[in-house]
């Protein structure tokens, strides 16, 4: 086992060391997959002590589990936060954090652009337990302020947005939420650790489903919960009452993935801007929806709280739905996949991916076209997927001319 505190560096260093030493065993480089559901002791005073929380240790498997306690300490570390817990999925995280905290007649405050499951969990299953729910016009900072100043119990956020990637100033809206007794929560699947760091913008809990980018290699689900001590203690009872529990598995997985976190996102992110500027002059393109791109509505509050502007774009095309059906299965190098974040690329319109839960009109009413396709920006050279997107948008001018 090493000496010192591998958790001081930079973040690189850290998705790669931090929280790994007191698990390192006889010698090993890499954590051990634990994969026992119970944990045995002699002292019947030390393990009431531990079944407490009163000591460090495990007791039973769906509680806690040293390979994914090293995962939880990792993204702790890696998003400056007191604790974390974990889940089975993104979608367990989000729901197991909102359930855990709200009571019937408390209110929730979020954006019309949370992603698909997300949106379900406030208009269906939030109502059905007297639970009040407002969900804003995503970039209309001053009708936010104004809902949540009404009350609160929490202001839920989603920067950058899926898929449209819409973008929340989090610093105005954590203080104002604040001000008027509000916990604020973000969902910073899209932007990562590496890219934006809510805590330090002022929200109190932070939200990944790892299966993603944390992961990124499309295999392993998991989800994550950071924040301070006593909320997260809240939200870990919930979890390991209602039985959520990340597999030991696939938090050996995800913490293999995390190793080249920094790696990933960067090429990834370099990658997506430069596609983004191809498809805003492409004749086929409508719309690109990227917050890199200086035509982004909100790219100044991007540019100011997020370090580049991630691995996922969105676009529209001119053809509609018809477009999007000649162009996707002409495309060599992108999965069509409900995926994203992962070291391939994988692109598919939002009907089968994020908001395959809604209606086409109510994708309408959130303004996602059927037109649109999300675009996840793998780690292949970007010159590759721009050429790949080329020859595919050529194919569709070629087509939608022939049927016209």
């Amino acid at each position: 086992m090493r000496g010192g505190n591998t958790s001081q560096g930079k973040l690189g260093t850290q998705s790669v060391w931090a929280g790994e030493d007191a698990y390192l065993m006889q010698g090993a480089t890499q954590v051990p997959v634990v994969h026992s559901v119970g944990y045995g002791y002699d002292d019947l005073e030390e393990w009431h002590e531990v079944a407490l929380g009163l000591r460090p240790g495990h007791i039973y498997g769906r509680n806690t589990n040293p390979t994914v306690h090293v995962f939880e300490e990792k993204v702790r570390i890696l998003e400056g936060a007191e604790a974390a817990t974990s889940f089975s999925t993104g979608m367990a995280a989000i729901s197991g954090t909102l359930f855990a905290l709200l009571r019937p007649g408390d209110r929730v405050v979020s954006l019309v652009d949370t992603y698909g499951g997300t949106n379900k969990i406030f208009s269906e299953f939030l109502p059905n337990f007297n639970i009040d729910v407002t969900l804003c016009p995503t970039t209309d900072h001053a009708r936010i302020i104004a809902e949540v100043e009404r009350g609160a119990k929490i202001l839920y956020l989603e920067s950058p947005t899926n898929p449209t990637l819409k973008v929340v100033d989090l610093q105005r809206l954590a203080r104002v939420a604040h001000e008027a007794g509000a916990l604020v929560v973000v969902d910073n699947t899209f932007a990562t650790p590496i890219n934006q760091h809510p805590i330090k913008l002022g929200a109190d809990l932070v939200i990944h489903s790892a299966t993603k980018f944390l992961g990124g290699h499309a295999d392993a689900l998991g989800g994550i919960v950071v924040g301070p001590k006593d909320l997260i203690q809240t939200i870990y009872h919930y979890r390991e009452i209602n039985g959520a529990t990340l597999h030991p598995m696939s938090a050996y997985l995800l913490l293999r993935g995390m190793k080249t976190l920094q790696l990933r996102v960067r090429q990834q992110s370099t990658a997506a801007m430069q596609i983004a500027t191809f498809l805003s002059g492409h004749p086929e393109v409508e719309q690109v929806f990227y917050p890199g791109l200086p035509t982004h509505q909100n790219h100044h509050i991007a540019k100011a709280q997020m370090v580049q502007f991630g691995g996922v774009l969105s676009f529209s095309l001119k053809g509609g739905f018809e477009a999007v059906r000649t162009l996707l299965p002409h495309l060599h190098y992108a999965h069509l996949a409900a995926n994203l974040g992962a070291v391939e690329t994988t692109a598919g319109p939002p009907r089968t991916t994020s908001h395959v839960e809604l209606t086409a009109q109510e994708r309408a009413d959130l303004g996602i076209p059927e037109s649109l396709i999300r675009y996840s920006v793998g780690i292949e050279d970007p010159e590759d997927l721009i050429a790949d997107l080329e020859q595919g948008l050529e194919r569709v001018a070629y087509e939608l001319d022939l049927r016209s």
